[in-house]
């Protein structure tokens, strides 16, 4: 049996203004491997390619907006298409669960090794670690266990409530630096079992209303959002464009966290 991966310690990250998608492929990884202004990128280069399809198809300059995104919004919500972007490089490929290819995956879920959950823009990551398996839901202040029983109940329960539910398969990176990213906490599986224990559903959850639009009353660092929407523009100076910048992550001091 292989050791275990990064030393046997877990990679969380907690709820970062809507950056869940970020939290998602990172915890996903394992390791703080992407950043909010990588994604953006993804996402500006899938809009670039989008937009170049349906010029191709007769669409005119004008039918878009400037600094339009189908891909992010200027609040940091990623599309599923950035998600698989990004695992893309790792070669890792992101499949619904509903798939045909998937179906050993809904018969026996335990013998999978990661699955993305969504639902009104919320992404989170169900994922085996060291051979366990782990809620990494970033509204949680710690990885929650899930025995091998309870991870079908609770994927069936997701399912049953509307969520979708994608099976990631390839080769997952089997080690990190363990190096924070401003987000993101390694933690023992004891002491992930212990933070779980001390918190209530209700404590361990920020209040946060998901309700169809996801409307978060979170105070938004508005200098993130200026820059995510800089670099938006700054990826679409005209639209047909051959080369755009990607956002470059130079400040990453967003300091109001979800509550």
């Amino acid at each position: 049996m292989e050791g275990a991966s990064n030393g046997g310690m877990l990679y969380h990250e907690i709820q970062e203004l809507r950056f869940c998608a970020v939290h998602c492929v990172n915890t996903l990884l394992q390791g703080p491997f992407f950043s909010e202004f990588d994604l953006a990128a993804l996402a500006a280069d899938l809009d670039r390619q989008e937009r170049q399809v349906m010029l191709q198809g007769g669409a005119s300059s004008g039918d878009f907006l400037p600094g339009e995104s189908h891909n992010v919004s200027l609040l940091g919500d990623f599309s599923i298409q950035v998600l698989q972007k990004a695992l893309e490089v790792w070669d890792l490929q992101v499949i619904p669960l509903d798939c045909p290819v998937a179906k050993p995956a809904q018969i026996d879920p335990e013998l999978e090794n990661a699955f993305i959950c969504h639902s009104h823009h919320h992404w989170f990551c169900v994922r085996k670690v060291n051979g366990e398996w782990y809620n990494f839901d970033s509204l949680y202040a710690a990885p929650q266990h899930l025995s091998k029983f309870y991870l079908s109940a609770y994927l069936d329960s997701l399912k049953r409530s509307g969520w979708s539910i994608f099976l990631v398969r390839g080769n997952f990176p089997k080690e990190c630096p363990l190096s924070p990213n401003g987000y993101g906490q390694w933690f023992t599986p004891d002491d992930a079992d212990k933070i779980t224990k001390l918190c209530s559903m209700e404590t361990a959850r920020p209040k946060i209303n998901l309700s169809s639009e996801y409307h978060c009353q979170l105070d938004y660092d508005e200098n993130l959002n200026a820059a995510i929407a800089a670099s938006l523009m700054d990826s679409f100076p005209a639209v047909g464009s051959v080369e755009a910048s990607a956002p470059q992550n130079e400040n990453k001091n967003s300091e109001d966290k979800a509550t």
